[in-house]
């Protein structure tokens, strides 16, 4: 196998993990030699999910169970943008969280004093959205509440699905579009298309050119854009071969099956 002349062009690459490296618990078609290929053609990976289920340490080992090199220092989550957003706020600010226990751990890094479980939580001044598999009602009405006494709402992003074994499942946005039409305010995002996530993995790659891979033509090709990087699509995940072939503002560089068959010639 040859480096593809693409992949040729750029010195560091930004990898999706949902849809373009795994889906679910499986890696996709050849992954581990196409991540072979990128190391061993001296490129630099930076893994950029917007998944807020685990923290950097779980998505590693969830990387090695799969067969695929990794590194902590490779993995920029959504929750690493959301703990870098938020440790720019007064230390003690109350916030309630709706996320996994990775995400309460970046709040509560940053600074910020969470109220979850207290009569506070209503009052919270800050509000934190990110998606986890045991979110409920009474946390939408108690992010409501809080919302619409004037806190602030930071989500992890606005993805409205993502991919696995069963089909597509809800994301963050799905929660987020709730919590948004309830209060009919619009949340501070830091994860895919924002420009902070993408801003972290660059500042950790350093200098030269970057291309982004993933599988969603809003979060991925759209942040990318936003970012001043190119971008590539791969099939592996919800968009399309029509609904790539369409985009056109911006455009994908390059449109592929999967990750292997984009990285190697």
């Amino acid at each position: 196998m040859a480096l593809s002349p693409l992949l040729a062009r750029y010195d560091h690459v930004l990898l999706d993990l949902d849809g373009c490296v795994w889906v679910s618990q499986t890696a996709t078609p050849r992954a581990r030699e196409a991540l072979a290929e990128l190391r061993g053609a001296g490129r630099t990976i930076a893994f950029v999910t917007n998944d807020s289920r685990m923290a950097p340490e779980e998505y590693v080992r969830k990387l090695w169970s799969l067969g695929l090199q990794a590194a902590l220092e490779e993995v920029v989550s959504v929750g690493s943008a959301i703990q870098y957003e938020l440790a720019g706020r007064r230390p003690g600010t109350p916030a309630y969280v709706i996320g996994s226990a990775a995400v309460f751990r970046h709040v509560a890094d940053a600074g910020m004093r969470i109220v979850n479980g207290t009569d506070r939580a209503p009052g919270a001044e800050i509000v934190v959205v990110a998606g986890h598999d045991d979110f409920d009602y009474d946390e939408l009405r108690i992010a409501t509440q809080a919302v619409l006494g004037g806190a602030e709402m930071i989500a992890g992003g606005r993805d409205r699905t993502f991919p696995t074994d069963e089909g597509e499942w809800p994301g963050t946005g799905a929660i987020l579009a709730a919590l948004e039409y309830a209060t009919d305010r619009t949340a501070r995002c830091v994860g895919k298309p924002d420009q902070i996530i993408f801003e972290t993995a660059l500042d950790r790659l350093g200098p030269g050119r970057a291309l982004m891979v993933g599988d969603r033509l809003d979060a991925d090709l759209a942040g990318a854009a936003a970012a001043g990087l190119d971008a590539a699509i791969v099939l592996t995940g919800v968009t399309t071969r029509a609904q790539a072939e369409a985009a056109t503002d911006p455009a994908p560089v390059a449109i592929a099956e999967n990750l292997h068959a984009l990285v190697t010639a």
